[in-house]
C-alpha cells in the first residue's frame, strides 16, 4: 500500500502537471516534474517506495526512450510487491510505448505479462484495453 501522504502529493502533482501541459506552460510543467522526480528519488529503496509514484513519473516523461527505463523501474517494484494492478497498468503503458517505437515483439511480451496479472484485478476497462491491443498486435 502506498503511503497516504505520498499518494496525495503524487496525485496533486499529476493534476497540476496535466493542467500545465494543457496550457502549454513549459516552466511550470518542468518545475512540477522535478518535484515529482524528487519524491521518487527521496523514497527510492525505502519502505515508502512504491511503483505508483514511478509509474506517474514515467507517465509525465516526455521522451519515450526516457520513459521506458522509469516504467521498467516501476514494473520491477510492482513485481516485487506482487501488485497485479500495477503490473497490468505499467505493462500496458510500456507496451503502448513499444508500439509507438515500432517494437511489436516487446509490446506483445509486456501485454502477455499484463494480461496474466490482469486476471485478478477489478479494472475491467484496463483488462479490455490490454486484450484489445494484444489482439491487434498478434492478428496484424
Amino acid at each position: 500500500m502506498i503511503n497516504t501522504k505520498i499518494y496525495k502529493a503524487v496525485y496533486e502533482l499529476a493534476e497540476k502537471l496535466m493542467k500545465a501541459a494543457a496550457k502549454d506552460d513549459r516552466a511550470t510543467f518542468e518545475a512540477l516534474y522535478a518535484e515529482l522526480q524528487a519524491i521518487c528519488t527521496e523514497h527510492e529503496n525505502t519502505e515508502k517506495d512504491h511503483p505508483e509514484q514511478w509509474e506517474t513519473l514515467a507517465d509525465f516523461t516526455e521522451e519515450l526512450e526516457d520513459a521506458l527505463p522509469i516504467y521498467q523501474k516501476a514494473l520491477d517494484k510492482a513485481v516485487a510487491k506482487q501488485s497485479n494492478d500495477h503490473i497490468a497498468s505499467i505493462g500496458f503503458a510500456m507496451a503502448s510505448l513499444h508500439v509507438e517505437l515500432g517494437d511489436t515483439q516487446a509490446a506483445i511480451e509486456l501485454l502477455q505479462q499484463a494480461q496474466a496479472s490482469a486476471q485478478t484485478i477489478e479494472d475491467n476497462e484496463l483488462k479490455a484495453e490490454i486484450d484489445e491491443l494484444l489482439a491487434t498486435l498478434t492478428h496484424a
